[in-house]
């Protein structure tokens, strides 16, 4: 399938470091790693273009290591660490199902990947490489979330995914209230005006002012990235306006 008879020929995945841990709650499942690289690997064959932002709370959280006291921008200097760790481990399991991958870090680390240039990262995804983009923005207090909607708008995505670990937004919190709904769609007004936290607050205003959709999804679920490349509704679709 051409890429160009697909709704959205370029994408950016937005992956918690968690979601990697699976039920370990902390550091690489094998299992869990195989089976998104399995799913990367299928939607590849639509030739769609794919980009991948992972955070790195599998590792280490900037936030919660400054709790025990460690100096905050040190926390986060140590979180991104943790993401470029998340990208070599998948770049490996994306490898081994035949998907061509590189790793652009936002902090040098020659011998290792590549350090981040926009128009490099394009010149990769329009070669059919999926590329991971490593050690978020490069500068502490600033989310893996930011990072996604930023180089999602550098690299001219039509589409940014954010994975989570329920369907989508609710109008309640699902864990703590069965009868919540799930949302179909919402404008970005919407989302920064309740608070929704399931994306940082700078990365809804970025994708409203650039005009890009987020969709919001449990990628958990075999096939679910696929039904969305290909134009099916999954989850809750986030728009400019309604």
């Amino acid at each position: 399938m051409s890429s160009q008879s697909l709704p959205y020929p370029r994408v950016l995945i937005k992956l918690s470091g968690q979601a990697l841990a699976g039920n370990k709650g902390f550091g690489i499942d094998p299992m869990t790693l195989q089976y998104y690289s399995a799913e990367i690997a299928q939607v590849r064959e639509l030739n769609v273009e794919i980009a991948i932002v992972i955070g790195g709370g599998n590792f280490f959280r900037g936030s919660e290591l400054a709790q025990v006291g460690i100096d905050r921008i040190t926390a986060d200097h140590m979180g991104m660490l943790g993401t470029i760790m998340n990208c070599l481990a998948f770049r490996d399991a994306l490898e081994q199902h035949g998907v061509a991958t590189r790793i652009m870090s936002s902090i040098p680390m020659f011998g290792i990947c590549e350090h981040y240039d926009y128009r490099n990262a394009m010149q990769h995804l329009t070669q059919g490489k999926v590329v991971l983009f490593a050690g978020g923005t490069g500068n502490p207090l600033v989310t893996t979330d930011t990072c996604a909607s930023l180089r999602a708008i550098e690299t001219k995505c039509d589409l940014l995914i954010k994975a989570t670990g329920v369907n989508g937004i609710y109008n309640a919190d699902p864990h703590l209230n069965p009868a919540a709904q799930l949302l179909s769609t919402m404008t970005f007004a919407e989302a920064i005006e309740k608070k929704y936290k399931v994306m940082d607050l700078s990365a809804f205003c970025q994708c409203q002012e650039h005009n890009l959709d987020i969709n919001v999804c449990n990628l958990s679920h075999t096939g679910t990235l696929k039904n969305l490349l290909l134009g099916h509704h999954v989850g809750t679709r986030v728009i400019k306006s309604k």
